[in-house]
């Protein structure tokens, strides 16, 4: 019985350690990750104030 529990809490403690370190991958991409979201957003909001622009009629040049 002895053998069995052993067995037991290594194996507990190996799906224990897997899982700490799957944690700790996807912690460590979530800045680049956010950085990455963040750097979308922007050039989208450029785009659309480049199309807005671009949508604006020209005004004609005043006369002095």
């Amino acid at each position: 019985m002895d053998g069995n529990a052993i067995i037991a809490i290594l194996a507990v403690a190996g799906v224990v350690s897997v899982g700490l370190f799957a944690a700790k991958g996807i912690l460590d991409q979530l800045p680049e990750f956010f950085a990455s979201v963040r750097r979308a957003r922007d050039a989208w909001e450029q785009l659309k104030k480049r199309r807005d622009e671009a949508s604006r009629p020209e005004e004609p040049p005043m006369a002095a």
